[in-house]
Formats: C-alpha cells, structure tokens, sequence
C-alpha cells in the first residue's frame, strides 16, 4: 500500500495519506461506496456526465458543510454535471445533513464501509480513519481532468479553478 507523506497537514500537524496518488491523464479508478439507503454506488453509477467528485473528512465540521453546499449550488448553474461528495460519515448523518440544508442535486456517498473511493484516489488520512478534502475532476470519459489535494485538511478547495476546468469540459 503506497503511503505519501508531507503533502497534507491537519491543524497545522503532517498527516499520511494512503493510497495511490491520482493525476491529471489517469483514467479514473472504479470505486464503490453507500448511498444514504445502503445500496452501493460505483462510479460507472454516476453516468456519461462531466463529474465533480467532492472529498471532505467529515459533512459535520464547517468546511465541510460549506464546501458541499457550494457545490449543490454550483450545480444548479452547471447543467450537465453529476456533483458527488463523498465522506467516511455514516450514510444515515449523510442523509440528515441534505435534508437539514436542502442539498438536493449533490449525491452523497459513505466511504466509512471499505474506504474503496479513499485508497483508489489516494485520499485516505492514516491516522483518523477520515479522507482528506480535496476536488477530482473526471470527464465524460471518466478521465481525470483536474485534482486538488487541499495540503492543509481545515482549508478550503479552490472553488474557482474547479469550476474554471469543469466549464473547459461541458
């Protein structure tokens, strides 16, 4: 199992990240994960759309909850996209959290069962069990296009350079 450290810090303290790092010309590694109903999700799930695939560490921290309602509202104006976000939180608090802040057009998906999505693309913390935040881009032919590892986990993505390389696709 390939291990990377010094690319991420969380509170300011290095953190290992497990898993092989995904770049920009990969095809994109298949995954399976939870919807908030229990059945699996995979990523030929997600269709023939441009996607943006959202990695936070937990939807109940406040980064978090603001990156996932950005993205909800982001996809409202994008038309073609599939928006996923995907997180080690249980797919029950998933569901709570859409409900509580009316995200109705990302799909959440629970890495908590075998951290398929987390070790495929590089994104699982050692430490904490948790994935590290951060933006994949795939095309419609599931190519990745654009990746962001945040290097500090409490810090916001680049909002604008993500939607920047999505408009580049659709």
């Amino acid at each position: 199992m390939e291990k990377r450290k010094d690319l991420v810090t969380m509170g300011g303290n290095p953190v290992t990240l497990l898993g092989k790092e995904i770049k920009v010309g990969d095809k994109a590694p298949e995954f399976t994960v939870l919807k908030s109903d229990l059945s699996l999700f995979t990523l030929e799930d997600a269709g023939n759309e441009v996607k943006i695939i959202s990695v936070v560490p937990s939807l109940d921290t406040g980064v978090c909850e603001l990156q996932t309602i950005n993205f909800n509202e982001t996809a409202t104006e994008l038309g073609d996209v599939t928006v996923l976000t995907i997180s080690v939180d249980l797919p029950f608090a998933q569901k709570r959290f859409c409900s509580a802040n009316n995200i109705d057009k990302v799909i959440t998906l629970s890495d908590h069962k075998d951290l398929s999505f987390g070790m495929n693309y590089g994104f699982v913390i050692e430490e904490f069990r948790l994935l590290s935040r951060g933006i994949v881009i795939l095309d419609k032919d599931n190519v990745v296009r654009y990746v962001e590892y945040v290097n500090e986990v409490t810090n916001h993505p680049d909002y604008d350079k993500a939607i920047e390389e999505v408009k580049k696709l659709i």
